[in-house]
C-alpha cells in the first residue's frame, strides 16, 4: 500500500509547491508561447523531443512538459510521434552509423547479451515485452535493438504501440495536475482515464510476464521487479 500513499503525498507536495512558487502562472506562460507558434509549435516540440531521445537524455521530463503544454489529447499525439521517431532514429544510429562503438559499449553488459539472445530466438515479441515491462532503460533499448536481428518496421510498430499506454499515463497525469494547479479544481474525467490506463498497464504487465515465461525459461534480471512506462 505504500506506493499509492507515496503517489498521493507527491501530488499534494506538487500542489503546495506550485502555489508557493507560482508554477501555475509559469506553465500558463509557457503554453502561451507554444500556442503563439501556431502549427509550428507541436512540430518544434517533436523535433526537440526526438533529438533528446537520440542524445539519450531522459524522456520522462520532456513528456511531463508536453502534458502541461498541450493537454491530454494533443500531448499524447505529440509525445507518441516524437518518442517513436526518436526511438527509430536511435535504432538506425545503432544499426548503421555507430555499430562498432555501441557494440563495444554494450558487449560488456550482461543485460544486452540476454536481450540479444532472446530477440534472436523470439523476434518481435521481445520488442513488445521489453517496451511493456521495463527490463532495460528506455535509451538503452533504443540503441540496443539496433544491434539485434529484429526488423526495423517491426521494431517501430511494436515500440509505438507498447509505449502508448505509458505515454497516456504520463501526459494525462501531468495534464490533470496542471489543470488542478492552474484552474484550482480536480479534473475528474482525467482521473478516470488515469485509473483506466493504470488497470490496463497492470493487465499488460502480467500478460507480458506470463508470455515471456512461456517463451523462455530464463527470465532476464529485473523482470520480476516491476514496471515503468514512454518513454519515457
Amino acid at each position: 500500500m505504500w506506493r499509492p500513499i507515496a503517489l498521493l503525498v507527491v501530488v499534494i507536495a506538487i500542489l503546495v509547491l506550485s502555489y508557493v512558487f507560482g508554477i501555475g502562472e509559469k506553465l500558463a506562460a509557457l503554453r502561451g508561447w507554444i500556442e503563439a507558434l501556431g502549427a509550428l509549435g507541436p512540430v518544434v516540440f517533436i523535433l526537440i523531443y526526438a533529438g533528446a531521445v537520440v542524445a539519450a537524455l531522459p524522456g520522462s521530463a520532456i513528456t511531463i512538459i508536453a502534458g502541461a503544454i498541450f493537454g491530454s489529447v494533443l500531448g499524447v499525439i505529440v509525445v507518441s510521434i516524437a518518442s517513436t521517431v526518436g526511438a527509430a532514429l536511435a535504432f538506425l544510429v545503432g544499426r548503421y552509423f555507430a555499430r562498432d562503438a555501441i557494440t563495444k559499449w554494450l558487449s560488456k553488459r550482461e543485460k544486452f547479451k540476454k536481450l540479444d539472445d532472446l530477440t534472436e530466438r523470439h523476434g518481435a515479441i521481445m520488442v513488445a515485452l521489453v517496451r511493456i515491462v521495463p527490463i532495460f532503460p528506455f535509451n538503452f533499448v533504443n540503441y540496443g535493438f539496433g544491434l539485434t536481428k529484429v526488423r526495423f518496421w517491426t521494431y517501430v510498430f511494436w515500440s509505438w504501440l507498447c509505449m502508448l499506454p505509458g505515454t497516456v499515463l504520463y501526459v494525462v497525469g501531468t495534464d490533470a495536475i496542471s489543470q488542478a494547479i492552474i484552474q484550482k479544481r480536480v479534473p475528474w474525467p482525467l482521473i478516470g482515464v488515469l485509473i483506466g490506463v493504470g488497470i490496463l498497464l497492470v493487465v499488460l504487465v502480467k500478460f507480458a510476464r506470463k508470455r515471456l515465461h512461456e517463451e523462455d525459461q530464463e527470465v532476464p534480471e529485473g523482470l520480476e521487479t516491476g514496471s515503468d512506462t514512454a518513454g519515457e
